[in-house]
């Protein structure tokens, strides 16, 4: 028995509100803008939002694809999708991501949670790449980029 955990969570406060959050984490336009871990860019997202609508990430350096489905979705509150790197990672396990978007006075938390990997296989790359990613959308989401998503 391996004593490998099985999945990550993560709970983060941005100092954003709900709805501007989840406009980051789900339009296509500003995904390119921060997702994706540490000097990754991603270049080209695609996004139908619908239970059942996919969505495509492809990211640089290294053409690595993600593609997913989406299970639930709640403005601006939940997100629940399948995750499958395509190209460009080793790991091709299919897994299943949920995020809830609380409101937090001005402020959201985000509780994300990246499990049900189908197969054995590390998460911990899945942890350390998520953080980074927030990261990004703490910067992304600075001062400016919400009053400018707000008037749009």
């Amino acid at each position: 028995m391996s004593n490998e955990r099985a999945s990550v969570r993560i709970v983060d406060v941005f100092d954003a509100p709900r709805d501007v959050v989840f406009a980051a984490w789900t339009e296509p336009e500003r995904l390119k803008k921060w997702w994706g871990p540490g000097f990754f860019e991603t270049v080209f997202a695609e996004v139908d939002l619908r239970p059942g609508g996919r969505y495509e990430l492809l990211l640089e350096p290294g053409s690595m694809r993600l593609v997913g489905q989406f299970r639930e979705v709640m403005p601006p509150r939940r997100l629940v999708y399948t995750w499958r790197w395509v190209d460009g990672v080793p790991d091709r396990r299919e897994s299943l991501v949920t995020v809830e978007f609380r409101e937090d006075g001005p402020r959201t938390e985000v509780v994300l949670v990246h499990d049900n990997f189908v197969g054995p296989g590390p998460v911990d790359m899945y942890d350390e790449g998520w953080r980074s990613g927030l990261d990004k959308l703490r910067a992304f989401l600075r001062p400016k980029e919400i009053t400018n998503a707000q008037s749009e």
